[in-house]
This record gives C-alpha cells, structure tokens and sequence, in this order.
C-alpha cells in the first residue's frame, strides 16, 4: 500500500501543480524557437506571475505555434485581443538594447 501524505506535510499546492504544467507545456511547444522563448520566460518569472497571469499564459500556450512566433519575433502584430502586458513581457524579456555579457 502506497502511504501517501497527510494534508500539512509538504505536499505542493494546486498552484505549484499549475506552475509545474505550464513550465513542461512552455518548453514542449513542438518549435524549438518557441521552446527557448517562451520556455525561458517562465523559468525566470513562472512564481511571480498572478493567477490571472497564468490563465493568460495558459491561453497563450494553447495558440498555433506559428502565429505565436510571428508575434513573439516581430514578424506580425498581435490581435487586439492578444496584445497584453503578459505577452509584451515576453517579447520584452527577449529584447536587449546593449550587450547581454
């Protein structure tokens, strides 16, 4: 029989289940260039982000990776309705004015 644990020991939360899911979604997208970008993100800022945030991310998650890509690389605008802080976040984690080093 599996002893599994009690409420209060150190079983993760709903919240960390969520945040676990979308990192392994974020870095599995099928286009290695979308893996990086939007991978990378939520390694960095995954347990900032609001609950809010992650249904955004989650939306963002489920889109073609084509049409995500031309947004995130700058080849076509986003639709108004896709045109978030969130996604802006994005792109500007993946924007540098100067060296990186």
């Amino acid at each position: 029989m599996i002893d599994y644990p009690q409420a209060g020991d150190d079983r993760p939360s709903e919240s960390d289940i969520r945040r676990r899911r979308i990192r392994v979604r974020a870095w599995r997208r099928g286009m290695r260039e979308l893996d990086i970008l939007i991978g990378g993100f939520v390694d960095a800022r995954i347990d900032a982000l609001s609950e809010a945030e992650l249904d955004e991310l989650e939306v963002l998650l489920d889109l073609p990776d084509a049409e995500l890509l031309s947004w995130l690389a700058g080849g076509a605008e986003p639709p108004q309705e896709r045109d978030t802080a969130l996604l802006k976040a994005i792109i500007a984690f993946h924007t540098h004015d100067g060296p990186i080093h």
